[in-house]
């Protein structure tokens, strides 16, 4: 009788955690295709914006959980229940009773039939830059109010009644033009028609020259939805002043129109010089860039961009079309990706300005060291493990844990698939796994690092590894040619992987490096090398300093006898 007892007692314990149920129904409205994807729950305690706005790694994240969802046909239901996995809170019978904003959202995936022969569901970009709470064609419902009763909480029922709308193409202008074009490399890779994109800033004078050809600058960062910090107009006097969090600044609005303003006033006024400089667009179904090289999960990214996408834009807007004449620049994922193509195409582009750039060094992989860590979330001592930091601020401060960044891709999606920053590095970096996803570098809820994995990551991606490797044979073509900028308190401590490589660059010799390393004193991400100005400021001065930083430096790295006068009029 006492085990009978004890029997009932689990069982109503269970219908009682399992009665906090939220059931989502995928309307039959919305067509007679079953669908694939990733489910979310949302719920805020601020009722200031849509709850799928406001989750992010610092402690002012609300309330994520996820579920994935295959073969989901319209007219039937979905259930959350204490099972699935939520950041910052674990499972659904620990959130607090109170007054909640709750919102579910579908996160549609495709199916691609790859030519590895792996078949994988992934979110294909639909111009939004892989954000799931922003991407065309993902259902939502609206919000509600609710009062959770947490045990005692019956269960809700919502529905995914909202569609994203399409993202509207930017259009062309007398300087900007937008460039679209199918890659038969990516297409082989992904079994499915694939594209490249670039935004393209012509150069004053340039349709007035028609004899002149120009060389390329090619900025390296995140999704651009036009051509950024471009502007032909003055400030809008009637601008509503936003106030900046990051920086800490009323009106910065109007700081990002003035300087956008100005580049415009100095690149059509005399002295700069005329280049044709170009944003790419290279979202995929894993993130909103590809890391600019060829990866067993993305594809062949590099070669694509390299030798079908900026070719075709030379041709179509006269430029040089040769390596002397082409340069790279970018912060960030800019950073390492402008780095990373003057490595792996020493040939094909003669200059790499990269700020801030990711981690170029795997013993510094932010705050993990991969080759010599066994946990990424933990340092591990015998009587109490410490949580590694993940984001600090210029003094410090630190307000997320890489185990709380991780935790909330996880919520956002399996198999590398949540399209943020740690699921990428995994997706570019890694080998494919027998299920045709990436192989985990290390345990996305333990955080347990997999030491398997990391001879692909380093003889295929560890930046320093790679230049210390290759420089007897590739010397010659780099030397001079790397430039590394990086804030010594950036706020995903990316300093710490370039003090690395700077060590290494220092003893390379047969030739020497000649390279440049400089840090910004207690500057955040993305500093880039601009000591005069805050870097609220300098963030938007790419093409302004690096452009003319170029210009001056090629004329001691271009081969002798070709042209560098007739683009500088």
């Amino acid at each position: 009788m006492k085990a009978y007892a004890l029997l009932v007692l689990l069982m109503a314990c269970r219908l009682q955690a399992d009665a906090q149920t939220f059931t989502v129904e995928l309307p039959a409205t919305v067509g007679r295709e079953a669908v694939d994807g990733r489910l979310l729950l949302l719920l805020s305690r601020d009722g200031s914006a849509e709850p799928r706005f406001q989750i992010g790694d610092d402690f002012g994240t609300q309330q994520v959980f996820g579920m994935d969802v295959e073969d989901w046909k319209p007219g039937t239901s979905r259930t959350f229940t204490s099972a699935m996995f939520g950041y910052p809170v674990r499972s659904l019978k620990d959130i607090a009773s109170g007054k909640y904003h709750v919102q579910v959202l579908l996160h549609k995936y495709e199916t691609f039939r790859r030519k590895d022969g792996h078949v994988v569901k992934l979110p294909m970009d639909r111009g939004e830059g892989q954000h799931w709470n922003i991407a065309p064609g993902n259902l939502h419902s609206k919000p509600v109010a609710i009062d959770f009763k947490g045990a005692a909480d019956a269960g809700r029922r919502l529905s995914l009644t909202e569609t994203i709308p399409p993202i509207p193409e930017p259009e062309d202008s007398k300087y900007v033009k937008h460039i679209k074009v199918q890659s038969k490399l990516l297409t082989e890779f992904w079994g499915r028609p694939m594209y490249l994109g670039a935004h393209i800033l012509l150069p004053e004078g340039w349709d007035s020259h028609p004899d002149v050809k120009y060389p390329l600058a090619i900025f390296h960062g995140h999704f651009p939805s036009d051509f950024g910090g471009w502007r032909t107009t003055p400030p809008d006097p009637n601008l509503k002043p936003d106030t900046s969090t990051r920086f800490k600044i009323t009106g910065y609005n109007r700081i990002v129109q003035q300087e956008a303003y100005d580049f415009y006033k100095m690149w059509t006024g005399p002295g700069f010089p005329r280049v044709i400089a170009i944003e790419i667009q290279h979202a995929n179904p894993y993130y909103d860039d590809s890391y600019a090289v060829n990866s067993q999960n993305l594809g062949p990214y590099g070669d694509a961009i390299t030798y079908e996408l900026i070719p075709e834009i030379e041709r179509r807007f006269r430029g040089i079309g040769q390596g002397w004449a082409r340069f790279t620049y970018g912060g960030s994922t800019g950073g390492w990706e402008s780095l990373a193509v003057q490595v792996f195409y020493p040939d094909q582009y003669n200059g790499a300005y990269a700020a801030c750039p990711d981690p170029v060094d795997f013993h510094h992989y932010m705050t993990v060291d991969l080759y010599n860590d066994d946990n990424a979330y933990d340092q591990q001592g015998p009587f109490r493990n410490t949580p590694r930091p993940g984001h600090r601020d210029y003094l410090g401060h630190v307000n997320a844990m890489v185990r709380d960044m991780n935790h909330r891709e996880l919520a956002l999606g399996t198999k590398s698939r949540s399209g943020d920053q740690w699921d990428i590095w995994e997706a570019v970096y890694s080998p494919v796994g027998k299920d045709g996803y990436p192989v985990r570098v290390f345990d996305k809820l333990t955080g347990k690092i997999n030491k398997e994995v990391l001879s692909h990551w380093r003889e295929n991606y560890d930046l320093t590894h790679i230049i210390r490797r290759d420089w007897p044979r590739i010397g010659e073509k780099l030397k001079g040619k790397i430039h590394l900028y990086v804030g010594d308190m950036d706020n995903f401590y990316l300093n710490n992987a370039v003090y690395a490589a700077e060590d290494m660059l220092k003893q390379l010799k047969n030739p020497a490096c000649g390279c440049e390393v400089d840090y910004g004193d207690r500057a955040e991400h993305c500093w880039n090398g601009d000591h005069q100005n805050p870097n609220y400021i300098s963030r938007l001065r790419y093409h302004r300093m690096f452009i003319p930083k170029w210009a001056e430096e090629v004329k001691s790295r271009a081969p002798q006898g070709v042209d560098l006068s007739s683009w500088r009029y």
